[in-house]
């Protein structure tokens, strides 16, 4: 194939795939946010608003390793236009539904699920097929897009959402989910998924689906950066909790800031985060990304203790609002810094015929504690205090990240580190 037209067509797929995302994103966000205070008007319990948040992770968790093998095993563009093409008529059974019978609880609570079932597999395709849609050069850019995308959905839904609801019907929101993914649908049907292959790709393997599911832990296991990546994530992600509940619990349950406040600072964390993919899109590739995720570890663990730092030093309204704004936008810098170098080094590093299981098993390792982690800070918060919970949890997870990433292991990943001055800021900002 013509290197020029590669090239064309790469350029062709990063915005392709950039805006399809942007679509369909922006529309699920729409939808959740709609749905959900739907659900908490409706029932006025916190319990139903929590049950369908569970139908939309659970499946996610449990799924992942299967859908990988699949994605591995069968055609990605099928996975993709079919998952999309599922989602959309999930959504438009439940708005016939409702147009015929009225919303009902059950109803939202299996649409939730069978949407959380059609994007894992959405998902796992696309993220795969990165490296088969694009040339190597615009790897890392492609995934700082789909992080920039990600956070730009994640504050405009509920910014759009808010503003329909109450002025439109519940349907309304529904139609607006269907489209979005209609629209996707079309995109992606564009898109050349086996452009830049160089694997079996698409061509069937023998092995039944849970003989796959064991080659591809056998393959991560061997795989010496990608299983230090699962059983970091693992671990790392059970204090995640520590500021997804913590956070909350200080701003508004001690300094009594109203939920107005605490939403436009919540907002902010996918500013950072938008921040963050931004620079990645234009920064060259580093040629030790997880001595990038390593400090972005670091600064994470040190922004988690720093949310405690108001209950300890006196801060005016403007003061008080200012410094949570500020800490927000780094956190979410920081959720980037981590990320986006990983995901970058396993879709060079993990081979075509494996990367939808190993997508898959960093997909559920990453997700599998934090429900029974939220439980335990739930507690923690409410028995012991946000301060002896949250600074604890910080130590915690610094001990980890330099216990897990430390300098003999990544000596280990990277042999070309000779000595403990590999580590310093300037030699950890090395490009290829």
């Amino acid at each position: 194939m013509n290197e020029g037209y590669q090239l064309r067509k790469a350029a062709y797929h990063l915005w392709t795939f950039t805006v399809s995302k942007l679509i369909s994103l922006t529309g699920n966000s729409i939808y959740t946010f709609g749905i959900s205070l739907y659900v908490l008007n409706l029932t006025g319990s916190a319990a139903n608003f929590a049950l369908n948040m569970i139908c939309g992770t659970v499946p996610r968790a449990l799924l992942s390793p299967f859908a990988g093998y699949i994605v591995d095993r069968y055609s990605k563009k099928m996975i993709v236009i079919v998952s999309q093409l599922l989602a959309a008529l999930s959504v438009s059974g439940l708005l016939l539904f409702s147009l015929y019978q009225g919303l009902s609880l059950w109803g939202i609570y299996l649409t939730t699920a069978a949407l959380s079932v059609f994007t894992t597999f959405n998902g796992l395709a696309f993220t795969s097929s990165i490296l088969n849609l694009v040339d190597e050069g615009r790897v890392q850019r492609a995934t700082a897009l789909n992080q920039a995308v990600v956070s730009l959905s994640s504050v405009g839904g509920p910014v759009i959402a808010g503003m329909l609801y109450g002025a439109v019907s519940m349907n309304v929101f529904l139609l607006i989910h269907a489209i979005s993914y209609t629209v996707a649908v079309l995109l992606e049907s564009t898109m050349d998924f086996r452009l830049f292959s160089k694997g079996q790709g698409e061509e069937k393997h023998s092995e039944g689906m849970w003989k796959g599911v064991v080659s591809g832990l056998r393959y991560l296991k061997n795989h010496a950066s990608a299983w230090l990546v699962v059983w970091t994530a693992l671990v790392v992600n059970f204090f995640t909790p520590a500021i997804l509940v913590g956070f909350p619990f200080i701003l508004i349950r001690q300094l009594k800031m109203t939920p107005e406040q605490y939403g436009i600072i919540e907002g902010t964390f996918s500013v950072g985060m938008l921040l963050g993919s931004l620079y990645f899109t234009v920064r060259k590739e580093f040629q030790y990304p997880l001595l990038v995720a390593r400090r972005g570890l670091i600064s994470y663990s040190a922004i988690i203790s720093l949310c405690t730092a108001p209950l300890f030093v006196s801060m005016d309204g403007f003061a008080l609002m200012a410094y949570y704004l500020l800490l927000a936008i780094l956190y979410g810098i920081a959720i980037t810094t981590i990320n986006t170098p990983v995901l970058v080094m396993l879709q060079k590093s993990v081979d075509e015929d494996y990367r939808g299981r190993i997508f898959g098993v960093v997909e559920t390792m990453a997700q599998a504690l934090i429900p029974f982690s939220m439980m335990i800070y739930g507690l923690l918060m409410d028995y012991v205090g946000s301060v002896w919970t949250i600074i604890p949890s910080s130590l915690c997870l610094l001990a980890v990240t330099l216990f897990m990433l430390g300098p003999a292991k990544m000596r280990k990943i990277y042999p070309g580190l000779s000595g403990e001055r590999d580590f310093d800021l300037r030699e950890n900002n090395k490009v290829l």
